[in-house]
Order: C-alpha cells, then sequence, then structure tokens
C-alpha cells in the first residue's frame, strides 16, 4: 500500500465491487451465489461502502481466472478508479491458484485498492487490515529472499565445483575447461577501455577513438556510449565476475536482480583495481553529479521522529544522526532503529493482553454464532413441517384451501430465519475483521521481531509507517508509541538510550 496514510486509505475505500464465483461442484452442493452476494451487499452497508458493480463468475473453476471477461473487467474498474475495493467470502473464492493470488494483491496494492475477504476476516482498506496486510507481504519477501540466496548458493557451490556459470562470457573472456579466462584478442582491447577512459574521461571521446582505430564489438558493430557504460561498470575485468545478476522476463527483455542476490566468483584480472575504480568514480560522478558513492545513510523514521522540545528531527545524510535544529540534540539512526527493533519483543506480544482486549468482541462474537445455531435448528425444524405438510396434501389428507393457510406462516418464517442469519453472519463478519486473528497476528508480531534484521529498507519503511504514531527524543530516553497495543488504554512503549547532550 506504499507510504499513504491510514485515514487516506480508509477514506478511499468507498466505492467497492463484490465478487461472486461458486463452481459447479458447489452448487450442487446447495452453495448459492446469491447467499454470497447477500453477505457481501450486508457487509458493505454496515461498512458504509457504496456497491458499484458485481462480478459473476458462475460455475467457474477457481484453478485460474485472470484471464476470464469478467475478472479483466473487474481489474479495468480498479485500475480506472471506479471501484476502490472488492468484496469476497473467502480467498479462494477469489482465485485458488497462488501465483494469481499474489497477482491479484500486486495489482490491488498498485492501484490503493482493498482486498476484502469475509471468511479470512480481512480488510486491507481499514488501519489494521493495512497492517496485517504491509506484514503479510514482508514476510513473504523475506521468503523470498530465503529463495533467492539458496539459488545464489547453488551458484556458488557450481563455481566451486568448476563448473561454468552459464552465460555468454563477458567481452575479454572466454569460457575454457569450465574455467573463464581472459581472451587473447578481446582482452587487450577491454584493458585498452578503462585506460582510454582514465585518461578522456568522456565515453563519446573513448568510442570515437576506439572505432576510429578499427575496433568492434564481440558481434562485429561499433562500439557505442550504451555498450561502454556496460563494459567499464561490470567488474570481471578487475577479477570480480558478477553472476545470478538478470533474469530475462517475458519478451525476452533483461532485468537487474536484487543486489543481495548476486554473487560473485574470482577469476584472472585483466585491469589493476585502482584503474577500475577511478573509471567508475568518474562514470557515476558524471551520471549523479556527486562524486563515486559509498554507502548511502537509510533512514527509516522519516516524519515519525521528534524531540521533547516538539520539534521535528531529520536524519542528516552527512552524519547519519537525526538532529533537533532547535535543541541541538541528537541520535544516530543507526541506534534508533536497534531501540526500535527491541520495542517489537512486546508488540502485541502478550497472550494475556491480548485475550483482555479482544474478550468483549469474543463474547459478542461467540454469542452471535450460538444465535445462527439456534437458527439453523428451527430452520432445519421448519423444513421438516413444510416437507410432512407437502406430503400429506400429496396424500389428500389436507385439502388446498387448509394446505395454504397451514404452509404459508411457515414459508415466511423461514425466509424470515435466512434474513436473520445473514444479519448475523455480517456482525460476526465484522467482529472478526475488526479485532483480526489474535493468534495469526500474535505469530505474525513475534516473526516480525525475528526477520526485522532481513527485511528490505522499503519493507520495515511500510511497516513502520502502518504501526508508529510517532517517535519522542529525550535527553535520556526514546518514547516509541506504537499503534497497536493490545490495550487501549495501556501508555506507549518506551526505549531507553542515552542521547548525546545538546553540544554533541
Amino acid at each position: 500500500m506504499g507510504n499513504r496514510s491510514a485515514k487516506n486509505i480508509e477514506a478511499s475505500v468507498k466505492s467497492v465491487g463484490i465478487w461472486v464465483r461458486v463452481s459447479t461442484e458447489d452448487q450442487a452442493l446447495g452453495d448459492s451465489p446469491e447467499h454470497h452476494e447477500q453477505r457481501a451487499r450486508m457487509y458493505a452497508e454496515v461498512q458504509g461502502y457504496t456497491i458499484r458493480q458485481v462480478y459473476r463468475l458462475d460455475a467457474v473453476s477457481g484453478k485460474s481466472v485472470m484471464d476470464y471477461p469478467e475478472t479483466q473487467r473487474m481489474l479495468g474498474d480498479i485500475r480506472s478508479k471506479k471501484i476502490h475495493g472488492l468484496i469476497f467470502s473467502k480467498l479462494a473464492r477469489l482465485a485458488r491458484n497462488t501465483r494469481e493470488l499474489l497477482d491479484f494483491a500486486d495489482i490491488f496494492r498498485e492501484n490503493d485498492a482493498a482486498l476484502i475477504s469475509l471468511q479470512e476476516s480481512l480488510d486491507t482498506g481499514t488501519h489494521a487490515g493495512r497492517f496485517f496486510y504491509t506484514l503479510i507481504g514482508a514476510l513473504a519477501e523475506w521468503e523470498r529472499g530465503e529463495i533467492a540466496d539458496r539459488v545464489a548458493a547453488s551458484v556458488v557451490v557450481r563455481a566451486k565445483l568448476g563448473k561454468p556459470l552459464g552465460g555468454k562470457a563477458p567481452f575479454g573472456y572466454q569460457w575454457k575447461d569450465k574455467k573463464l579466462i581472459p581472451h587473447p584478442q578481446e582482452a587487450p582491447i577491454r584493458k585498452l577501455i578503462y585506460e582510454l577512459y582514465n585518461e578522456h574521461r568522456r565515453k563519446k571521446a573513448v568510442v570515437q577513438v576506439l572505432n576510429d582505430r578499427g575496433y568492434r564489438t564481440r558481434s562485429g558493430k561499433k562500439f557505442s556510449a550504451k555498450v561502454l557504460e556496460d563494459l567499464i561498470r561490470d567488474p570481471t575485468p578487475k577479477g570480480q565476475h558478477r553472476a545470478n545478476y538478470t533474469t530475462r522476463r517475458n519478451g525476452g527483455r533483461h532485468e537487474i536482480k536484487d543486489e543481495a542476490e548476486w554473487v560473485y566468483t574470482a577469476v584472472e584480472a585483466i585491469v589493476e583495481p585502482d584503474l577500475w575504480e577511478a573509471c567508475n568514480r568518474v562514470l557515476m560522478g558524471q551520471k549523479t553529479g556527486q562524486a563515486f558513492p559509498g554507502p548511502r545513510p537509510e533512514h527509516l523514521f522519516g516524519g515519525k521522529v521528534r524531540c521533547t522540545c516538539g520539534n521535528k528531527m531529520y536524519a542528516r545524510k552527512q552524519t547519519g544522526k537525526y538532529s533537533c535544529d532547535k535543541c541541538n540534540l541528537k541520535i544516530p539512526a543507526a541506534d534508533l532503529e536497534a531501540i526500535y527493533h527491541s520495542q517489537l519483543t512486546g508488540f502485541l506480544f502478550s497472550d494475556a493482553e491480548l485475550a483482555a482486549h479482544f474478550d468483549d468482541s469474543d463474547q459478542k462474537i461467540s454469542e452471535f454464532e450460538k444465535l445462527i445455531q439456534l437458527l439453523s435448528e428451527e430452520r432445519s425444524r421448519v423444513k421438516r413441517e413444510m416437507d410432512h405438510l407437502f406430503q400429506l396434501h400429496f396424500d389428500g389428507e389436507i385439502p388446498k384451501e387448509g394446505f395454504g393457510l397451514k404452509y404459508q406462516p411457515l414459508d415466511e418464517r423461514l425466509k424470515q430465519i435466512e434474513v436473520e442469519q445473514l444479519d448475523l453472519q455480517v456482525k460476526i463478519d465484522v467482529g472478526k475483521i475488526a479485532r483480526i486473528n489474535r493468534e495469526h497476528m500474535l505469530s505474525e508480531a513475534r516473526a516480525l521481531h525475528t526477520r526485522w534484521p532481513q527485511l528490505s529498507l522499503e519493507n520495515k519503511r511500510d511497516i513502520v509507517q502502518a504501526i508508529t504514531d510517532e517517535i519522542i527524543v529525550g535527553k535520556e530516553e526514546v518514547d516509541i508509541r506504537l499503534q497497536y497495543l493490545p490495550d487501549p488504554g495501556r501508555s506507549a512503549q518506551k526505549g531507553t538510550h542515552q542521547v548525546g547532550s545538546p553540544e554533541g
């Protein structure tokens, strides 16, 4: 959902669509599409949503639904902002294909639209649902990172075993006996490229010199500025061959993978590392207007940190510290993240606190479920009486007029029961979504603390924005106020840290 505020997200979920998909097998078992639609309509009414569209995929399997016209109509309405959310009875009704579910989630997130699953008690248009959705996405990225690490590790193993790492050898090198070695004709040209660039410091000037001297690329074409830049940036000539670096997408287009997935293996160098570094320093300086960058400071808490004097604190790139311009109070960004990470151990962490917080809603839900059970029993009894009347009428023991007088009240009661059951079910749906599944949230909160160091900067920022009210820095302590404390009356969590003096 990005970094928008929860209030903006909740405000955007006004116009919604209803998604109804019931397979032939489900319908044969008495699972009515109308029942799913009515349940969604009642939930929308309770939440104050306006229903703009209903998308029906009757008798359609959930194995793959992305290409159906009705699905494309729904996604078109999401992209055009005709609707801002989609209500469905459960995730399996949206799609059974895990890949498609993830694709749906990405599309909805990109368009700031809410997925509202009644069975899973998930409404990503609410403040609580947004955190839950953000957290699930972050942990999913962590899992993907684990897979990527295993893939990268397998590349390293292949390299240690002396096996080719795949792909064409870069210009200046060749594969021989399953090893990457300098190419006798190309390696001198590759070295010359760095020497010329270090001398002229202009890509076009180097390109002209190479082409005027008759040098060509491996495919026989003249050198271009783009080809030259790629060759200069490639670290292979300094003895570090980069593998698992790009991936081929649909249409044959190559995309650069996340830097954490890259794997480096040692090869024979063509140029000195100092020359490679000097050329890349010049190249990056020309592209960015800055010197060749070292590690950039990465700050998570933009807009959330303030001094006890009330002044906002901002991170300084030069010092890597959050500073108050008024008091000159400072705290290192790394220290602030460490304190924040430690506070996650207490975030929704106590079973007792959670049980106390959700006790009232649990009791109400339990009462609603008991009422639904009583209504189900009454419904069965009414249907038995109706069947018995049918049989008596069929056997000629009840005349037509008498049958109508006895049957009509039962039929009206049956319809009333169905309405009451739906009403109670909607109350249960609303209650569950309001409190979320506490066992799941508890386990995810614990996982959040454990996996925090492995999460990407972007996901950390999303989580900070989703669950943090503000961070107040004082001279001797840091007060971290999270939004999802188990007890609404409980004071904010605090992390104590000795902060630098106003002079420091």
